[in-house]
């Protein structure tokens, strides 16, 4: 039996209001995990069928962690005598709900079943193969630019009003069709296409949206703030005719509207479900009285809002502390010091501490301060594993051997290691295949195509054309029964195929090559324990090719050491929790941004703030500078508007504080606190946070 004792009166309410359309207001830190996987459990232990419940959340880690922490909550099923796994619940992405609905039904649409998914450096590389056949007359455009805006049509339509330059909503509007084609060509689809082919299904096959009906028929969406219009239908059409939906977010947390968010979907859901339930939950468990007050204060300023006000009972706190610097190098300076003076006179470790800024460029002078200065860090967002070259090409073979007409995956390994089919080789094969409306791969096998080449080259390409089908071959033959199978068949591959002498010989330092072919080794000792037993090794192959590229966030494993300060954004830092914040670069320009005011987000950026302060548990500091370099230059700056929106009876300037003497018994305290760090050592120790 579930205890619900623990929860608060709107906490309990929430977890018990299973029937009918419901709307969790879970304002920043008030236990908005808790209420949903309780709920989850609850709803299953009153008799649900696991089967019946979909959860949907925006990350593959938020997905796994509310998926085992239900499980921890419920009694372990008995297991069915075919030897079966029990039914669970559905708890995914929205994107991995759109795979679960094609792989079944895509073959409606005119695609066939093994269609592949193609990430961002995928589409990149289509879209400039596109704009190289497009004139421009001489002009550089940014393909992510294009490709920004395409994501932008197929999510809210061509009638959105342009935003950024109109001469890149143009070309961008030429390059669709091409963009599209060219996928089609390949059977491959993109993140939106995941999401809007899905919608394609319901409207032309109603058969498949019924069927969806009656599995999934109680529906919850976390993060529900941050869904797009092609989000917000899926849950309508799931939804509308057993009105089972419970919707959890936070709308002054809506800080994604560059990326497609709809924070209407949150406060206008009564024009859809006029009956639903409102619960507040307002009870923060994370911050002090002072970072709350401040809070509400700044977000009062939204005039489009669903009223809250966040409390705690862990009393008032100390005071928010305000910096005023010359410059950002003398922000950085004092920043450290600030940590240092933490570290050896209060014992706060550096690992309890976060830097926010708004943008990456920001990082900069800060990491630099903190290197001089000899403290540990790490910066939110560094380079995944799997963007690493040795991997994205084991990536792209594995692709290729999936599907051969991959054009972009197999243009990145044709000539890797060398194989004798040189960029001239490949750019008049993609020439020819463009021709003739196939696939690079079809085009290698078109004897029309090769007898244009001389006979050295058409024998290297012969042979890779040999060398795929036999890998294909050795992939397939593989055995089913085998755990290892994938493991070993790639490990076989790798070395038959000359990659890891290729990795070796491509790298100056021996050491390096050794790294990025453990680098590889590792990935490829994942492939089969990331796959369900029993299935076949090119469906294991092609689920866990889903995975990565599904995990939108390349989320990896923290190996940092963990007393460590964190840099990070802002937009990265929401979920996020950190006992001592500073926020750096409160200035016009850079929060709010220079663009709010002439795309008129100036709201989002006060929730962008408004994210930030409530990262902090315990202390609050916030700086600004009077000048900021740009371009190398020193720059007049002011401070952020939304300073003066903070009650200044909860701020404390860091220049008056300096003024104000200190009595003996703190300055006995402080020098007792300063001789003991000289005696002992603080560093890789965690003393208690209490301060003198």
């Amino acid at each position: 039996m579930i205890n619900l004792d623990s929860l608060n009166p709107p906490q309990r309410e929430a977890v018990t209001t299973l029937r009918g359309p419901v709307l969790i207001l879970a304002g920043a830190g008030t236990g908005k995990t808790r209420v949903i996987t309780t709920r989850l459990a609850h709803m299953i232990e009153r008799g649900v069928s696991p089967q019946h419940v979909l959860a949907v959340t925006f990350t593959n880690k938020a997905a796994r962690e509310m998926l085992e922490r239900v499980r921890a909550l419920l009694p372990r099923p008995a297991r069915p005598t075919d030897g079966a796994s029990a039914p669970g619940p559905t708890i995914c992405t929205f994107h991995a709900l759109g795979v679960r609905i094609l792989r079944e039904n895509i073959e409606r649409l005119g695609y066939k079943r093994h269609f592949v998914i193609y990430d961002e450096s995928e589409q990149l590389a289509t879209i400039k193969r596109i704009l190289s056949r497009i004139s421009v007359r001489g002009e550089s455009v940014d393909p992510q630019a294009v490709l920004s805006m395409l994501s932008r049509f197929k999510n809210v339509g061509d009638q959105e009003p342009a935003f950024g330059d109109p001469n890149i909503r143009a070309l961008a509007e030429h390059v669709r069709n091409h963009y599209d084609s060219a996928l089609r060509a390949c059977n491959a689809v993109d993140f939106d296409d995941l999401l809007l082919l899905t919608l394609r299904l319901f409207a032309e096959h109603p058969d498949v949206l019924e069927a969806c009906r009656a599995r999934y028929r109680y529906v919850m969406v976390d993060e529900y703030q941050d869904t797009n219009a092609a989000q917000f239908q899926i849950v309508h059409a799931l939804t509308r005719e057993h009105r089972n939906l419970c919707v959890v977010g936070d709308d002054d947390q809506s800080i994604y509207g560059w990326r497609g968010a709809q924070i209407a979907n949150l406060l206008d859901l009564e024009r859809h479900f006029p009956e639903v339930k409102v619960i507040k939950l307002e009870r923060n468990y994370r911050s002090t009285a002072t970072i709350l007050d401040a809070a509400n204060a700044l977000i009062r300023h939204n005039a489009r809002r669903r009223s809250k006000r966040l409390w705690s009972d862990k009393g008032q706190g100390s005071p928010i502390t305000l910096f005023a610097f010359k410059d950002e190098e003398d922000e950085a300076r004092s920043v450290v010091e600030e940590l240092e003076f933490a570290r050896q006179a209060r014992r706060i470790p550096w690992g309890d501490h976060a830097i926010l800024f708004r943008i990456n460029q920001q990082a900069r002078p800060i990491e630099t301060a903190l290197r001089k200065a000899g403290v540990r860090y790490h910066v939110v967002g560094g380079q995944s594993f799997f963007d690493r070259r040795e991997v994205r090409d084991m990536l792209a073979y594995l692709k290729v051997f999936l599907n051969p007409h991959d054009d972009i995956s197999l243009l990145r390994i044709a000539n890797v290691p060398a194989r004798g089919l040189s960029d001239i080789t490949m750019q008049r094969l993609l020439a020819a295949s463009q021709e003739r409306r196939s696939s690079v791969f079809a085009a290698m096998q078109d004897t029309g195509v090769l007898a244009a080449f001389q006979a050295k080259t058409r024998a290297s390409v012969e042979r890779f054309v040999g060398f795929v089908q036999t890998a294909r071959g050795q992939l397939e033959a593989a055995s089913n029964h085998n755990p290892r199978a994938l493991r070993e068949w790639a490990e076989q591959f790798l070395d038959a195929a000359g990659y890891f002498a290729e990795l070796r010989r491509s790298e100056k330092d021996p050491e390096a090559g050794e790294n990025r072919v453990r680098n590889l080794m590792e990935f490829v000792a994942a492939m089969d324990a990331q796959c369900s037993p029993g299935l076949a090794v090119t469906d294991r192959l092609e689920q866990f090719l889903e995975e990565i590229t599904l995990d939108t966030e390349r989320e990896k494993e923290d190996d940092t050491p963990g007393d460590a300060v964190t840099l990070i954004t802002i937009h990265s830092c929401k979920g996020l929790e950190f006992p001592h914040v500073m926020i750096v670069g409160l200035e016009e320009g850079l929060l709010p941004h220079a663009r709010s005011k002439e795309e008129g987000t100036l709201d989002e950026e006060r929730r962008l703030f408004y994210v930030a302060i409530t990262r902090a548990m315990r202390t609050l500091k916030l700086s600004h500078c009077a000048a900021r370099r740009r371009y190398g230059e020193l720059a007049p700056c002011h401070p952020s508007q939304f300073l003066r929106e903070l009650p200044e009876e909860l701020i404390e300037h860091a220049a008056d504080q300096a003024s104000v003497p200190v009595t003996p018994e703190a300055g006995s305290a402080w020098f007792a606190a300063m001789r003991d760090c000289l005696e002992t050592g603080t560093r890789g120790s965690r003393p208690s946070d209490t301060a003198p």
